[in-house]
């Protein structure tokens, strides 16, 4: 499938119908979409650590690091450089092809953004990919960024338009399309998914996937996050969402997006490993790796290497095609 089959002006209906076909037509759709572009036997691995940890001023329902919500997370500064190339070094060493850093700011002043750009310089002399997710970006601050050479940035959608507003309150749904749209005219690769089981309904999922699908060029990366229940946040106690509702929501994202990378990223310790077969079948290859997802629980690395094996999969090597995207 060449680019100029791609589409942009998915309907909601025709999205809504895609989560209703029966599952195995569905992951059939899916698996074949994906061996078209991808090898089905190969996932991308990814790093997340948090370089800023607390006291983010955003009201974001299922974070932990606001500090409007009563989690008992502690306060930390922004990590130095040197403790950054160190988590980096690792993390290379395991396997990880990208390294993505996460601060928790509702957006990053000038000060902190020359910090953070120390840090992606460092990281690239290491031969890694680079990936940060700051908040809000100013264009002046996008530009600096795609001068250091950034090759991603994440800015989750988190859930649907009409949805939204339910989640979060201290920015807009606007807000984030504002700060993609910096993010494609610098020409940075595009981090961009959603959360699931935030109380969301099926029509709003589809929603998500919609404003996802029909931008002005497909996200990059697509993480797609199952909700990490934390005590003290405003969802804690949410309903989960089913199993095969999310395994479908990887499939419906890799239909819909035929060349991005679909990533499993928050709640991944919480699925068995058959439902993470599934979610590999159906066109999710990319994860986390590493213990630790900024300030939530990760399925340790061991245990995902003995997964892969038993699976047949080896991680990728790095993209060459987002490589000269992002040159």
């Amino acid at each position: 499938m060449s680019n100029a089959t791609l589409r942009h002006d998915w309907s909601l209906d025709e999205i809504s119908q895609l989560f209703q076909l029966p599952f195995n037509d569905l992951l059939f759709q899916a698996h074949s979409i994906h061996r078209q572009h991808f090898d089905p036997n190969e996932v991308q691995i990814s790093s997340l650590l948090s370089i800023k940890t607390g006291a983010c001023s955003e009201d974001c329902g299922y974070c932990s690091q606001s500090a409007k919500h009563n989690t008992e997370l502690e306060r930390e500064r922004l990590l130095p450089l040197e403790e950054v190339i160190s988590k980096a070094r690792i993390a290379k060493d395991n396997g990880s092809t990208r390294f993505c850093m996460g601060a928790a700011w509702r957006n990053p002043t000038d000060k902190n953004l020359d910090k953070v750009i120390d840090m992606i310089t460092a990281i690239k002399d290491l031969g890694m990919e680079t990936c940060v997710t700051l908040g809000m970006l100013t264009e002046q601050q996008t530009r600096r960024l795609k001068q250091a050479g950034l090759d991603y940035y994440n800015h989750n959608l988190d859930t649907s338009p009409e949805f939204y507003g339910e989640v979060i309150t201290t920015r807009t749904f606007q807000d984030r399309l504002d700060t993609l749209e910096h993010v494609r005219q610098q020409g940075i690769n595009v981090c961009s998914g959603g959360i699931l089981g935030m109380g969301e309904t099926a029509t709003d999922r589809a929603s998500m996937m919609q404003q996802l699908a029909n931008m002005p060029q497909h996200p990059q990366s697509v993480p797609i996050n199952m909700l990490v229940q934390i005590e003290g946040t405003p969802l804690y106690g949410a309903d989960k969402i089913d199993a095969i509702e999310f395994v479908r929501s990887i499939a419906v994202a890799r239909i819909l997006m035929p060349e991005s990378h679909v990533r499993l990223s928050a709640g991944r310790h919480e699925m068995s490993d058959e439902m993470q077969a599934l979610c590999f079948f159906a066109g999710a290859n990319s994860i986390f790796y590493g213990e630790k997802l900024l300030t939530t629980d990760n399925c340790k690395t061991n245990h995902d290497l003995q997964l892969f094996d038993r699976l047949g999969i080896q991680p990728s090597r790095i993209d060459e095609q987002a490589k000269q995207a992002s040159a």
